[in-house]
């Protein structure tokens, strides 16, 4: 592979370019920093996170040995930040990931993180004169409106129709025109404001900024819970064995998500870190979509195929809050801009999974095992 000037990353680089990801232990930012390193052996890579989520510290020997540099910091901090030093880019993948932060306890950890985080990361960046690529969430969109949506049954899922009450939305899924205007979330509600504040950044002080809308994240080196990171909780309840059901419409398991494996979310960063300077100012949703999207039915029918092993699954019929039917991405957009598109499958995913679960058991069970 080529070196990071080689490639004329970020336009005009001195030798000593450097990336600074934010939440760089946690499953998203470990493994870009571990792919970004694969890439650009040359750089300067610095992985700054609290180790507050449970099995983040698992991921410290394999940036060591990735030659990645590890700073035990917080973006609440803003002193941490600039310990750093400047660096070229931001790759800000830090978050209180959790759909549910703040719904039974107080949000302060959520507000503080989310929002007061991103704009010491964004001040940061200002004062080092670096590009930022932040990853959002489709949480921002509203949860009422999505509820509204026209949909239908099948045997295993709800499908979206092709007419539906709002504009914004296809039979593929929802776009970067889906309305804004209700209540989404506090989680969501920090990840919007935040955008709103890059773009301000963006357009007051000129740095190079990117948003990114992700849809559900998923891959080995994930420590799943009910609330985030439910593919490879899925995966390991069939491995490990464990409780597992489906809560809310019915109890059915139909309600269907995208999901996204993080080495293709990597293939779209590489495209925009090296086309920062025309993708200046974009926003984009991008998910797995239609094609890479389950039914919690239909992830159970993968996981059992892919571990051998059928367990019972519980029935819930009352929905839990803050939960919608189905969310798929149309990368129409992204794709247009960039190329991109997801390529590995549902099953290729769990398939991957399930091996990292059997060969790490020793490590993972007390982490993920029922």
């Amino acid at each position: 592979m080529s070196t990071i000037q080689e490639r004329n990353i970020l336009g005009d680089m001195v030798s000593d370019s450097s990336i600074l990801i934010t939440g760089g232990a946690g499953f998203v930012g470990s493994q870009l920093a571990m792919g970004l390193r694969r890439l650009y052996p040359g750089t300067r890579i610095v992985a700054l996170d609290n180790l507050k989520r449970r099995g983040s510290e698992l991921n410290l020997p394999r940036l060591k040995a990735a030659d990645i540099e590890f700073i035990h910091g917080d973006i609440r901090n803003p002193g941490d930040l600039d310990s750093v030093g400047a660096v070229d880019l931001l790759l800000e993948c830090s978050a209180e990931p959790s759909v549910l932060a703040g719904v039974n306890s107080a949000p302060d950890y959520l507000l503080d993180t989310n929002l007061g985080g991103s704009i010491h990361c964004f001040e940061y960046a200002r004062k080092c004169g670096a590009g930022v690529i932040f990853l959002s969430s489709s949480r921002v969109y509203p949860i009422g409106v999505l509820e509204k949506l026209a949909m239908s049954k099948t045997d295993t899922r709800f499908e979206l129709d092709s007419t539906q009450p709002v504009d914004g939305v296809t039979q593929d899924g929802i776009t970067e025109n889906f309305p804004l205007n209700g209540p989404r979330s506090l989680y969501g509600a920090t990840k919007l404001c935040s955008e709103i504040l890059l773009q301000e950044y963006v357009s007051m002080y000129g740095i190079r900024g990117v948003i990114n809308r992700c849809g559900v994240l998923t891959g080995p080196w994930q420590m799943g819970k009910v609330d985030q990171g439910v593919v490879v909780l899925w995966a390991a309840r069939h491995v490990y064995g464990g409780a597992l059901s489906y809560i809310g419409y019915g109890g059915t398991g139909k309600q269907v998500r995208d999901i996204l494996h993080v080495n293709d979310l990597l293939d779209l960063v590489v495209y925009q870190i090296e086309n920062l300077d025309s993708l200046n100012g974009e926003l984009f949703n991008a998910g797995g979509g239609r094609e890479v999207s389950v039914s919690l039915q239909e992830l159970t029918a993968i996981c059992a195929t892919a571990s051998g092993n059928t367990i019972e699954i519980g029935r819930v019929p009352e929905t839990r809050e803050l939960d919608v039917p189905v969310y798929l991405t149309d990368n129409s957009y992204v794709n247009q801009k960039t190329g991109w598109s997801p390529k590995t499958s549902p099953t290729a995913i769990i398939d991957e999974i399930v091996e990292w679960l059997r060969e790490h058991e020793t490590t993972l069970r007390p982490i993920l095992g029922g």
